[in-house]
């Protein structure tokens, strides 16, 4: 006679699967995530309070400017880029202070990777622009807001907007061991003292975009230093920030070689001018002068050549 087999209790390890998922914002599901996973930041807000938060963030482009900045502070993994985004549509300087809040927010995470929130934030304080972001950009860099990869994007966020950061912070990121981030930082580098000594060294550095920029960022201090790297990028590689950075350390030779890439590359035309204009020379007067009689610049009167006698 057939008797009923009792059924052995799975092992343990290979119990059913549950239906629950862990949400990684939650406390729960933060725990499984590693040093990397920023745990929620508590807001108070109740679970009906969090789901008309995802609604609103999809209805982004209806939001009012008050209510898209109340949003941002507790943005989600899912809804901190579409509302950072349409603040930085919208060019929201009132929204820096909330888009620094969720940088905050996530203080001690990012070693690995990079946190989202982070870098929707630092996007759209780039994306917007001004001397509020300048200034958050410097507080975020400054207090170590961010770390690891998430660092990188403040950087390269306070290069874009020419954000002078103080001698200590700037001279340690000369020294970062991601070559971006170490270009990204000699736009961000205080003139003079130990910061130049730095900017020297990386003159030398063996990726070329590092050396650039630290040329770059000697010649808007005066300083000839990179002027020969300089003078080659100008063959090679020419752009407008180039031309603006050599024009600080113009001689006749760098004159001659802006009025040709005035003539020759109509992309990059104004920015030659404009760095001719500042370099107030007789031989820039006179570049500028046969520019204008060949229709390629303002009119010859406005820069007249100086005169010679015989």
């Amino acid at each position: 006679m057939a008797t009923a087999r009792s059924q052995a209790p799975p092992l343990r390890g290979q119990e059913p699967a549950t239906p629950h998922q862990f949400d990684l914002f939650s406390g729960a599901g933060a725990s499984l995530g590693g040093e990397d996973t920023p745990p929620a930041a508590p807001t108070g807000r109740s679970a009906p309070a969090r789901e008309n938060q995802s609604v609103a963030a999809a209805d982004k482009a209806t939001l009012t400017d008050a209510a898209l900045i109340a949003a941002i502070p507790d943005a989600t993994r899912t809804s901190c880029h579409p509302l950072a985004a349409e603040a930085a549509r919208r060019k929201l300087a009132a929204a820096i202070p909330a888009l620094e809040a969720l940088c905050r927010r996530f203080k001690g995470f990012g070693l690995h990777h990079a946190v989202p929130e982070q870098v929707a934030a630092l996007r759209a304080m780039a994306a917007i622009r001004g001397p509020d972001a300048v200034a958050a950009l410097r507080r975020i860099i400054t207090e170590a807001i961010v770390a690891g990869p998430g660092l990188s994007e403040a950087v390269r966020a306070a290069a874009a907007l020419r954000c002078i950061l103080a001698e200590p912070t700037a001279v340690a990121l000369l020294r970062h061991p991601d070559p971006a981030t170490r270009a990204d930082a000699c736009r961000c580098t205080p003139r003079g003292g130990d910061a130049a000594i730095v900017l020297a060294s990386l003159l030398e550095d063996l990726h070329p975009d590092v050396a650039t920029e630290a040329a770059k960022a000697l010649a808007h201090m005066g300083r000839s230093d990179g002027r020969l790297w300089l003078l080659r990028r100008l063959h090679q590689r020419p752009d407008a920030a180039l031309l603006s950075a050599i024009a600080a350390i113009a001689d006749d030779e760098v004159t001659v070689l802006l009025g040709r890439v005035a003539r020759t590359d109509p992309d990059l035309r104004q920015a030659a001018l404009d760095a001719l204009e500042a370099i107030e020379t007789p031989r820039a007067a006179a570049v500028l002068a046969s520019l204008a009689a060949a229709g390629l610049a303002p009119g010859a009167m406005d820069h007249p050549a100086p005169i010679t006698h015989a």
